[in-house]
């Protein structure tokens, strides 16, 4: 059965001439036809991200005539993100892109309403939001907002229709239906913090958001007309580099805390406290499927871009940490005396060429990692401080030939 939340009693928009003419491969297909279009038309759709997965998706909802269609997010383009999210173009770097994506997607198709909400998800306006949607797609790429649009849709009765991506791999599901799982009867406790990097610093396959968003797209359409089977209680999963998919499936959680028998959370929580992650207004944007933007640790000492520039400058650097990986100070370096990825620094702390005496400033793409690394250096006795803002800071603020990745 098709998803509505459309007033039984209220008459449903029927196709116009332009629209049978514009819809005719669907219309012949003899499991869609006109009444699976006509589900479309009077259907709404959240989309809670316009990035690498939302791009897709929302191309491809808005060419198949989805009535509504809701966009969350607050990001701006970037030059970086031309390389997956093809809503946007060469032209659009540096504007809102919600902008950008509202104006392609009326383009693309008239006939849809293009709905904005340039704003941040949270507990506060996460039910009202998404109240207001027959189905929510959800293509963040950061674990607060995952658990908090799970919770919010099985709060509001709404389904979720699930993807995610990393470097080579995917995953797209339907959770919070009447009868199946939700988010949480998967990943009942969120990974801890830092244990896998975003996109930005794990890097992603440019096409691979392309196809596991065009495959969250097509989940979408299912639950709205009720044409085929969606992946209700199951999990595709795909590897880009063997092409290789499989599904698991997924059962109801009867101990679930938010869909279970016996529920305990009944209302939204702090999700970035129950993620284990610091409260900053710069945390990842919602919206975007594969941000760019980390958080970081507010609790170690920072040195800023300006003040390491100026203690060079005077021949009084630090001793200078790079957390990343080698293949990213291949693509950008700030000459830095050494380099130790951070999940190896702990292992290898006995090869640092700094002693607990002598003052090190950390550093890494945008200051997630080396807020972590300064933090543990700190616990061993070094004297180490966090370089704010990371590769990221310095091409912007001292050195723009600086590559920025």
């Amino acid at each position: 059965m098709p998803t509505t939340t459309t007033d039984p009693n209220q008459k449903q928009a029927e196709l116009s001439p332009d629209e049978l003419q514009r819809y005719s491969r669907h219309l012949t297909l003899p499991e869609f036809g006109r009444e699976g279009q006509e589900a479309l038309k009077n259907a709404s759709v959240l989309l809670v991200g316009a990035g690498g997965l939302g791009s897709p998706a929302a191309t491809y909802l808005a060419a198949a005539g989805v009535g509504r269609i809701g966009l969350v997010d607050f990001d701006s383009v970037e030059a970086s993100n031309l390389q997956r999210q093809i809503l946007y173009g060469t032209s659009d770097v540096g504007r809102p892109k919600l902008d950008a994506a509202s104006e392609r997607l009326e383009d693309l198709n008239p006939h849809v309403d293009v709905e904005t909400h340039e704003v941040r998800l949270t507990s506060d306006n996460a039910l009202d939001i998404i109240d207001q949607y027959d189905v929510v797609a959800d293509g963040t790429d950061n674990f607060p907002t995952r658990y908090l649009v799970n919770d919010a849709c099985v709060m509001t009765g709404t389904p979720n229709v699930y993807a995610s991506i990393f470097r080579f791999e995917g995953q797209v599901s339907v959770f919070a239906t009447e009868d199946g799982p939700c988010y949480r009867c998967l990943y009942e406790e969120p990974p801890p913090p830092g244990l896998v990097p975003s996109c930005a610093e794990g890097g992603v396959l440019g096409i691979l958001p392309g196809f596991i968003g065009t495959l969250q797209a097509t989940e979408v359409i299912k639950v709205l007309t009720g044409v085929g089977e969606p992946l209700v209680g199951r999990l595709l999963m795909s590897d880009a580099l063997n092409m290789d998919f499989r599904t698991v499936n997924v059962p109801t959680n009867p101990e679930c805390p938010v869909c279970g028998d016996d529920p305990t959370v009944t209302e939204l929580i702090d999700y970035e406290a129950f993620c284990g992650l610091p409260q900053s207004d710069e945390s990842s944007p919602n919206g975007t499927a594969d941000s760019d933007v980390s958080d970081t640790d507010d609790a170690v000492p920072e040195t800023s871009v300006h003040d390491l520039k100026q203690r060079r400058d005077a021949d009084d650097a630090p001793f200078v940490l790079d957390v990343r990986e080698p293949y990213e100070a291949e693509i950008a370096s700030l000459d830095a005396d050494q380099l130790i990825p951070v999940d190896d620094l702990e292992a290898r702390l006995d090869e640092l060429d700094a002693g607990p005496e002598e003052e090190i400033v950390v550093h890494c793409r945008s200051g997630a990692r080396s807020a972590k690394a300064t933090a543990f250096l700190r616990e061993q006795g070094y004297d180490a401080s966090n370089l704010e803002g990371g590769v990221l800071a310095w091409s912007e603020e001292i050195d723009d030939s600086v590559p920025q990745y």
